[in-house]
């Protein structure tokens, strides 16, 4: 009976060790002190880059006037086909920025626009319209089209993900893309960032706080998250494939022997 409760006892410690261990690995921001504020270290909008596409609109009491300042929309005819009537969708036109980080802006001909934000980009376009005499109350509005970021490996929903705020944190690619999976190690987290021609690769931790001082926490555009698997994940992949190479050579083991005995009959 002693033997019987010591072995129980122990078991329970057992798992409960395990359970505290478990818990390290899997909680987010163990270190973050609670009912404290922190100043937020590092936060920016994004920047524009050649390459990347923007709409630019603007508007102003006299629509006529402003309509001289804005790309023409195209419109798709969805709907019926053979002759049929349909829906016209309209699809905004945008600028994508050239090698030289310009853009070619109706009547004021090319601006220099990489290296922006939004605002920056609306300011600049609206103060020049009005310092050239062009049109005195503009209102300016300049959004991102093609502005993404990619989240591969343990994620519950890996893919490409569009980028439409002014700044974005990785809590929030991670959140879009369904939080990591329980096979998906906390510690390790990789950002890899391609600009000005160079690649570099962050690796964050998002069981600390320290996370919020990475470079990597506020994401730009066309990087890419990835959520290594942990062992266990590892683990079940081999012992899938060396399951399913098993059946395979069994599978052709008795194929062989089925034509050998064919033959010798």
């Amino acid at each position: 009976m002693k033997r019987t409760f010591k072995f129980l006892l122990i078991a329970i410690c057992a798992i409960l060790l395990s359970s505290c261990k478990t818990q390290e690995k899997i909680l987010y921001f163990q270190d973050v002190q609670l009912n404290k504020n922190e100043p937020v270290v590092g936060s920016r909008d994004i920047r524009l880059q050649p390459k990347d596409q923007i709409s630019i609109i603007v508007n102003s009491k006299d629509p006529q006037l402003a309509a001289l300042f804005n790309l023409a929309t195209s419109s798709n005819q969805v709907g019926m086909g053979g002759g049929g009537s349909g829906a016209s969708s309209s699809k905004i036109s945008g600028y994508t920025i050239d090698d030289k980080g310009e853009i070619d802006f109706p009547v004021l001909g090319k601006i220099k626009i990489t290296g922006m934000t939004k605002s920056e980009v609306a300011e600049h376009v609206k103060t020049s319209l009005i310092e050239a005499n062009l049109i005195n109350d503009p209102v300016v509005t300049v959004e991102f089209m093609n502005l993404y970021f990619s989240a591969l490996g343990e994620v519950n929903s890996p893919g490409k993900y569009m980028i439409s705020k002014d700044q974005i944190t990785l809590l929030e690619a991670l959140s879009m893309a369904g939080d990591l999976s329980i096979y998906g190690i906390r510690d390790g987290i990789y950002v890899i960032r391609e600009e000005n021609g160079q690649r570099i690769t962050y690796k964050t931790d998002i069981r600390s706080k320290n996370l919020f001082a990475s470079p990597a926490y506020f994401l730009k555009q066309n990087d890419v998250i990835y959520v290594e698997p942990n062992k266990t994940k590892t683990k079940n992949s081999r012992v899938g494939s060396a399951t399913g190479l098993v059946f395979s050579c069994i599978g052709v083991f008795f194929t062989v022997l089925n034509l050998v005995l064919n033959l010798t009959r």
